[in-house]
């Protein structure tokens, strides 16, 4: 199946170079092999013009690492890596994961290329290397979308106000664009490739403990990194846990969570592979289906929307609507029922014994059921000194423990809890406008069970 032209998008436009090494693709926002289009791609172009394909990474880390990335991150990322290193070279595709920006590595290896392709995230920092890329690198420079099903620009030309009103302009075109992906044939190996100044993946903890990274926050062991790991997730829920997903997704101890979060964040695996997946599921009815795609597509790609139309989308003055921030402040000066630090917060120490329990799950297993990261959100603003300072807390506390943080679902998330994507609700102290959570939401699932279940989880990471 030929990729869709709206996914590609030509960032330098000059002829490939003919003395060329090398076809070239910077793997950043796409880590993985199956389902990937600008992989695909390149390989399409290397088979043209009778080169092999190098695949190259940049790794960051020290005083240029990642923003707001620690040590468990990183754990996540290189054992994706490690996966994704193993299946190029069972294909006959290079792969070098060097020191450095995205952006410095490829313009570095692209002196040698014909051509440079790249894939696409949407945050700031990604927007900046590919500026950098465009600006640096002498050669042509293709762009491919492969981190959301219908592409941003396609799917609206402007920042949607909420999911009803983005939701009918994706249900008409997302059938285009849950094509299957074939791989392409490689015709020119690279193992002839002389390769100089690359990491050695395949051992990611001996890899990780190189890195000069936040160690305070380090690995879980309920998650492993890569696309096999993502894959055999993805089918065990399918299997065991998909039938019922309508109706027990909004209970946390209802074990219907796909914990397909992390790995989209790091996008080893394709919304595409599983949306086609939860297509052809034997088990499950339509009621099912529509509340996973709900997920998947509309609400992560409302996410993507956001974050590409909003300059400064971790800034509580640019990221939360006019009406909210208004309602919130003439409500700053109410008083508190608690006020804690973001200590506390982090450590778990409040007088709300289950919003420490969320607290705990995430804290030391990179992951809450979204059910809770509502009600999480809400009480941080509630608890904290001021509005302004409640969105600053809730980021960095998300963006710090959870595997999924710092990606566009996060910044959007978290504004939400401020008023983002949502209209006003009655008035109240605190919160005004914005609407409320109160404890009582605990009683719509079985507070206990999830007790019961975090509690187990946390084990078996201390084991």
């Amino acid at each position: 199946m030929a990729i869709q032209s709206a996914r590609i998008r030509l960032l330098r436009d000059v002829p490939p170079r003919e003395k060329a090494s090398y076809v070239l693709y910077l793997m950043q926002q796409a880590m993985r092999v199956p389902f990937n289009p600008a992989l695909e791609l390149a390989l399409e172009e290397a088979n043209r013009l009778k080169l092999p394909l190098l695949v190259c990474f940049g790794l960051l880390d020290g005083a240029n690492g990642f923003p707001e990335a620690n040590a468990r991150h990183y754990a996540f990322l290189l054992q994706g890596l490690a996966d994704a290193a193993a299946a190029l070279e069972k294909r006959g595709i290079g792969f070098l994961v060097r020191r450095g920006t995205p952006a410095e590595v490829a313009v570095d290896l692209s002196d040698k290329a014909a051509l440079l392709v790249l894939d696409r995230g949407y945050l700031a920092i990604q927007k900046r290397w590919y500026g950098e890329i465009a600006e640096g690198a002498e050669c042509r420079i293709v762009q491919v979308e492969g981190d959301v099903v219908v592409p941003v620009e396609t799917a609206s030309t402007k920042h949607e106000y909420a999911a009803r009103t983005l939701r009918p302009k994706l249900h008409k075109l997302w059938d285009d664009y849950l094509d299957p992906l074939t791989p392409r044939t490689v015709e020119h190996s690279a193992k002839a490739l002389t390769l100089k100044g690359g990491l050695d993946v395949s051992t990611p903890e001996k890899l990780l403990a190189t890195l000069t990274l936040d160690t305070v926050v380090g690995p879980v062991k309920r998650f492993r990194g890569g696309h096999t790991e993502a894959l055999k997730r993805l089918r065990t829920f399918l299997k065991e846990a998909f039938a019922g997903y309508g109706a027990g997704r909004n209970k946390p101890e209802a074990g219907a969570a796909s914990h397909m979060s992390p790995y989209l964040h790091f996008g080893q695996i394709s919304p595409v592979e599983i949306a086609r997946a939860i297509r052809a599921a034997k088990d499950g009815d339509r009621d099912d289906r529509s509340a996973y795609l709900e997920e998947l597509i509309v609400r992560r790609e409302l996410a993507m929307n956001h974050v590409f139309h909003t300059e400064g989308y971790d800034d509580y003055a640019r990221a939360v609507p006019d009406w909210a921030r208004k309602t919130l402040a003439e409500h700053a000066g109410d008083e508190r029922p608690k006020l804690y630090s973001e200590e506390e917060l982090a450590e778990g120490r409040t007088h709300d014994h289950y919003w420490n329990v969320a607290m705990r799950e995430m804290r030391e297993t990179g992951y809450m059921h979204n059910q809770l990261r509502m009600y999480w959100g809400k009480k941080i603003l509630e608890w904290s000194p001021s509005p302004e300072e409640a969105f600053a807390r809730t980021l960095r506390l998300n963006n710090r423990y959870f595997l999924d943080g710092r990606d566009a679902n996060s910044f959007t998330n978290v504004a939400w809890i401020f008023g983002l994507h949502d209209r006003p609700w009655q008035t109240r102290k605190i919160f005004g406008s914005v609407r409320y959570q109160s404890e009582n939401s605990l009683r719509k699932f079985d507070a206990k069970a999830y007790e019961r279940a975090v509690t187990r989880l946390c084990e078996a990471e201390q084991a």
